[in-house]
């Protein structure tokens, strides 16, 4: 989450810019901040109650602010600006770790993915991160590169299908959609594995 806010945070003072849509999506880049957050606070919730019935969400109003947008439960202030939405993104993120870090290990919520243990909606928290700054960044015309450490272990835990080669970010970026891999077809669909392999 700090490197996502340290990429962000200089752009903050461009109000406007926020509005461009994101590099690959048809989300502005606010409205793709505000999806960030709302699926860390959503992740978060759900590995918080283990015991729903199976296969069912922690029972929230989910809507979009205009028809094209995303469906969120969280929606951040205008008023405050982007500075704002990176203070709700922050808290979001927060929230999530501790509730992951907080959940026994042995619980297991549903996800759209495959149930999942709290491992596992940490790593969904991670990839949601990872991708989403670099949709907005490319938005805001901005570079941005995510750790090959934590790309790696976030592919073995979410995308056991896929062959990681020496280079896990641009390997990340193929699975999930967002580039291209020398030897292997751009993908249209794309989905992670909640569940692990």
């Amino acid at each position: 989450m700090q490197l996502a806010l340290a990429t962000l945070r200089p752009a903050a003072a461009q109000a406007e810019a926020w509005d461009a849509k994101t590099g690959s999506l048809e989300w502005t880049c606010w409205e793709t901040a505000e999806h960030l957050t709302d699926d860390l606070f959503f992740y978060g919730m759900q590995i918080a109650t283990p015991g729903l019935p199976a296969g069912t969400y922690v029972p929230l109003e989910m809507h979009r602010q205009r028809p094209e947008g995303p469906v969120n439960i969280l929606q951040a202030g205008r008023e405050p600006g982007p500075s704002g939405l990176l203070t709700v993104l922050e808290a979001c993120g927060a929230m999530h770790v501790s509730l992951t870090r907080a959940t026994h290990p042995s619980a297991r919520a549903h996800h759209a993915s495959g149930a999942s243990d709290p491992a596992g909606f940490a790593a969904m928290g991670i990839v949601e991160t990872l991708l989403h700054t670099y949709d907005i960044a490319a938005g805001l015309g901005m570079e941005f590169t995510a750790p090959d450490d934590l790309c790696a272990l976030v592919l073995d835990r979410l995308f056991p299908h896929v062959e990681c080669g020496e280079e896990p970010w641009p390997t990340l970026l193929w699975a999930t959609g967002r580039g291209e891999l020398p030897g292997r077809e751009r993908l249209e669909k794309w989905r992670w594995h909640g569940g692990g392999a």
